[in-house]
Formats: structure tokens, sequence, C-alpha cells
């Protein structure tokens, strides 16, 4: 029997798309600034049920979204069929080993908050490197470690109530420091002139509290669903809860009862491919 893949398990877990609601209009917002025409052929790699894939379509790139877990993948062609979108295409794909893909076929390989969980970073930046034509860029958007903003909090506060992950795990939060990311581009090849960085901001909108937005993601989103299960089991569970509500609460910015909005601070990297 074949074992499946960790990270496949963690993200078909839950329902990404209930968390992913909340990230639509900074999604469109981000892609809406990539200068993307119908001449573009656009890779979305870790791209969900299409937060920013769709919006480049809508723009008439043509666009193949990639994402490991398969709920995900038939998620994006329901909405890229309601949508009437014919010019986009998702994908079950391990960012890792993108095979089933052509050597230099891609104007942009995008990534926001994909290919950095997963499991193997030095392939998954061989790989993104691969697929892009030269004079094509590669765009990721990666949390930060240590932040003080919604994401990374949430991340580390998970990893408190979780066991300790296995040997030779590598954290997906080290997409986030600038050091890291030159030495994964660079040992593809990329020299590091060739690599930008921006400090970004990613604004989740939930249309309830920051009580319920909390719930969303105890219910759905993989990662704080393993620190819940973990928590459970040694009593913790209640102060999991009070730990993330008061985060939730503390980062909301809206003025407006039953609204979240919370800004989350990301590292914006762009690569241009020679």
């Amino acid at each position: 029997m074949t074992m499946m893949n960790p990270n496949q398990v963690l993200w078909e877990k839950g329902d990404f798309t209930r968390i992913a609601q909340s990230m639509r209009k900074s999604g469109e917002a981000l892609v809406s600034q990539l200068d993307l025409t119908e001449n573009h052929f656009v890779l979305d790699l870790g791209c969900g049920d299409g937060t920013t894939a769709i919006p480049a379509a809508r723009l008439r790139a043509k666009v193949v979204g990639v994402d490991i877990a398969r709920n995900l993948v038939e998620a994006g062609n329901l909405r890229a069929k309601k949508e009437g979108l014919s010019n986009i295409a998702f994908q079950q794909g391990d960012a890792c080993n993108l095979n089933h893909l052509p050597d230099q076929s891609f104007d942009l390989s995008l990534s926001i908050f994909g290919a950095m969980f997963a499991s193997k970073p030095n392939d998954a930046a061989k790989e993104m490197v691969r697929v892009t034509k030269p004079g094509g860029r590669i765009v990721m958007g990666n949390w930060i470690p240590g932040d003080p903003t919604l994401v990374a909090q949430i991340l580390r506060i998970s990893s408190t109530y979780t066991p300790a992950p296995p040997e030779g795990f590598i954290s997906p939060m080290l997409w986030g420091v600038e050091n890291q990311v030159i030495e994964r581009f660079g040992q593809a090849g990329v020299a590091k002139e060739n690599i930008s960085f921006l400090r970004d901001t990613y604004v989740f909108h939930f249309t309830g509290t920051p009580s319920e937005f909390v719930n969303t993601f105890k219910k759905y989103y993989g990662p704080t669903m393993n620190a819940f299960e973990a928590a459970e089991k040694n009593g913790k569970a209640e102060v999991l809860q009070n730990e993330l509500e008061a985060l939730f609460h503390s980062q909301n910015t809206s003025a407006t009862a039953n609204v979240t909005t919370i800004p989350a601070t990301f590292l914006r990297i762009t690569v241009d491919v020679t």
C-alpha cells in the first residue's frame, strides 16, 4: 500500500475553500498588479480553489492551477465552470515534482501561500524555475516567521500544541526569510540580483465575528485542526481557543459589527528567469 503524502493529508483534511472565501478580494488585488494579458500562460502552484488563478483567468490569461489536494482541485474546476472560464484548468500535483508539466512552459509561475508548504523546498524552487520560460517571472507570496500579524501567529500558536514534527522536517516559514529564498533559487541557477523582495499586506475579509472566524479555522484549516486535536488530548483545547480568539480580536480592524477584517504581512518575491 502506498503511503499518502503527509502534505496531501494535511490539505485534504479540512475544507480550505471556507478560509479562501475570506481571501478573494486580496487575491484579485494582487493579480491585478501582475500586468496579465491574453498572451500570458500562467501557472498557479498551490492554487487551492483558485483565489489567484481565477482572477488571472478573468484577465484572459491561459491558466493552469496545480494543487496537492484533490478536493481543492475539484472545487477550482467547479468554480471555473460556473464562471464559464474555458481558459483555465485545475490539476492535482506536487510542487516538488511537476513532471507532468514541460520545461519552459509558463510566462508567469505564481504561488501565493502555496509552494511554501511543499515538503522539499529546494525541489520546489528548481521546478518553478524549470517550468518558467526564459524572460518570464516567478512570483511567490510567503508568510514570515516571527511576524506579529495573523497567519504567522496562527501557525506559531498551533505549533506549540502539536507534537514535534518528524526528523528532517523543514519549516514552511523559512520561505519568508530572504537569505533562504536566495539560497534556494540560487541552487536552481538564479542569480541573487534577479530576485527582489517586498513586504506586502494580504487582507482577510470575513462575514462574522472574530470568534466565528476562529471557529472556521478550527473546523476547516488543516494546521489548526491538528492543533485542536492535540490540545483536546492534553486537556488544553479551551486554552488554545482562548489564545486564538484573543489574537483574532486584537487584529480585527473592522468597525462594522459582524464583519472581521484582518491584515496580514507577507513576503512577496519576484524572480526574473533568464
